[in-house]
């Protein structure tokens, strides 16, 4: 309850978000939030036995998956990542989260008697960047950041040894410069837009401005339910997705903002009691739990930070959802089936 009540809270806040700048947007995501919670119960019902026993299942199916959306999924504004099931377009990636934090949580529970460190860490590392270079492929760079922060982050508190991430920070810094010719041109003037705002502020500075305006234009109360004009006249693009906060604080003013950031924090506070729950319990079950809440905590975290630090000016745009404020049935679906199968 110390989770579902403040998901069901955030879930309403966005729903009458939404409900200012689009009623059509209003009513889908009302049917994705209606059928999130019931998948929620039934899941919570199954227990999560079933769904940890065949995690690398999962973790292929969702491999195939990702693939036949590479090559045939819907193309939107340049990118694949999503297939359309004619009722629902269906993200792969965003269901995958949870599933690499289910199959690492499992993975890192222990090696083999016969399997040295460093092979074991280099599987893992596999298991890593094959789902994460075709998610970024797709191309999708906001959620391949993902899911390379939490394998960090799993990496950081699991026993393997810690020389191993020297290694692969390096590899990281050696590697970085050629991976800059594999971002596509929006990708690049995303990040050279962040580092200067003024560089073309009609064009790739265009959006992180604008959801800077948004949200001074707030001021501390806001301007009242449908009646943002930033976001209302669609001066602020992708208003209902990647920029929902700076609408949110719009409408709803700095309380809004501020009631919808202590709802993160009462989420992010009852994964941390979980976390130190499981830490102090050295059996291998507990250990499977305590780095599935750690791998769920790092995921729910990074996408609010980014999200909203993006809306402020403050982090480079990165298409990354806003949990239960943007629209999308795939993000907040996904992120309520990881919420069931905690301990």
């Amino acid at each position: 309850m110390e989770i579902l009540i403040p998901s069901i809270l955030l879930s309403v806040f966005g729903l009458f978000n939404l409900f200012g700048l689009s009623q059509d947007l209003f009513f889908k995501q009302l049917v994705f939030f209606l059928i999130t919670f019931i998948v929620y119960f039934i899941i919570k019902s199954m227990g999560r036995n079933f769904f940890k026993l065949n995690s690398s299942f999962f973790y292929w199916l969702l491999i195939a998956i990702l693939i036949v959306t590479y090559i045939i999924g819907l193309e939107v504004k340049g990118s694949k990542r999503w297939l359309d099931l004619y009722f629902f377009n269906f993200q792969a990636s965003e269901f995958f989260k949870v599933v690499f934090v289910l199959f690492m949580a499992n993975y890192f529970r222990g090696k083999k008697l016969l399997e040295n460190n460093l092979s074991f860490f280099l599987k893992s590392f596999l298991y890593f960047i094959v789902p994460a270079f075709i998610i970024f492929k797709q191309p999708d760079l906001g959620n391949a950041a993902v899911f390379a922060f939490i394998y960090l982050v799993i990496i950081i508190f699991s026993d393997q040894p810690k020389r191993y991430l020297l290694y692969l920070f390096s590899m990281t810094g050696l590697l970085a410069p050629v991976g800059w010719l594999f971002l596509k041109g929006y990708q690049k003037a995303r990040i050279a837009s962040f580092l200067n705002p003024h560089l073309d502020i009609e064009g790739t500075s265009y959006n992180m401005i604008q959801a800077v305006i948004t949200i001074g234009s707030g001021g501390f109360f806001g301007k009242g339910l449908g009646l943002g004009t930033q976001s209302r006249l669609y001066f602020l693009p992708e208003n209902t997705t990647d920029f929902a906060f700076a609408s949110l604080v719009e409408q709803f003013g700095f309380v809004g903002g501020f009631f919808v950031i202590f709802l993160y924090g009462l989420i992010i506070y009852a994964l941390a009691k979980k976390i130190i729950k499981y830490y102090f319990q050295n059996d291998i079950e507990n250990k499977i739990k305590f780095l599935y809440c750690l791998g769920i905590l790092s995921y729910f975290v990074f996408q609010v930070v980014i999200n909203i630090g993006m809306n402020m000016g403050l982090l480079p745009i990165a298409g990354i959802a806003l949990p239960f404020i943007s629209y999308g049935g795939s993000s907040v679906l996904a992120l309520m089936i990881g919420f069931a199968l905690l301990p």
